[in-house]
């Protein structure tokens, strides 16, 4: 009966301490020493996870190498990443790294835009007036694999949300066809893509 009752005792106390645990850490459940010469940015972009946050569930303070820091949870899974970093190879091959991340920031943008899907597949998958989004989930290359600097341009602007001047388009001005887009606010132009909101 000793035994039960310690057993008892033990698990529930174990499941007090993992539920304190998870309320207090909800935002940040990793942890990540600091190698020399790492900054908030280095850290952000390495990991996918928002800048901001990282400096806010750190509260800015300098880093030291050696030392331990929280890393927030990325607010995108890895399949949402995946399927991000896929677009982004469909649409940006041959584009240079810059043209990359913008794309990938267009997408992050619209997930946050009032007036597209909140999610990264709905963004990815959405079907307006008849026609897909984005072409590559149209002809099919948004099935194929993404390569390391797309993926890497995914982690970059998701360390930037919540920066940047809020492109929710992009488009190939010698290649597009439609008079809408062109009417749009160009925010900048990358390689053969121009952004716009």
């Amino acid at each position: 009966k000793k035994l039960k009752k310690l057993i008892v005792a033990a698990g529930l106390m174990l499941s007090i301490s993992a539920f304190t645990l998870t309320n207090q850490t909800e935002a940040a459940t990793t942890t990540h020493t600091i190698q020399y010469g790492e900054t908030y940015w280095k850290i952000a972009k390495g990991f996918g996870v928002p800048v901001n946050s990282l400096m806010a569930t750190n509260k800015s303070v300098p880093l030291y190498a050696g030392r331990n820091m929280l890393l927030p949870n990325s607010p995108y899974t890895a399949a949402e990443k995946d399927l991000m970093a896929r677009l982004v190879h469909a649409e940006a091959v041959g584009e240079p790294y810059a043209g990359k991340v913008a794309v990938a920031t267009v997408i992050i943008n619209r997930v946050r835009s009032a007036d597209f899907p909140n999610t990264v597949k709905g963004v990815i998958y959405q079907i307006a007036y008849g026609h897909y989004a984005f072409t590559p989930v149209e002809n099919g290359r948004i099935n194929q694999p993404a390569d390391a600097a797309s993926k890497r341009a995914v982690n970059e602007a998701i360390a930037l949300t919540g920066k940047g001047n809020g492109s929710l388009y992009f488009y190939n001005p010698k290649t597009s066809t439609s008079s809408w887009i062109t009417s749009r606010p160009v925010t900048v132009t990358i390689g053969n893509h121009r952004f716009a909101r």
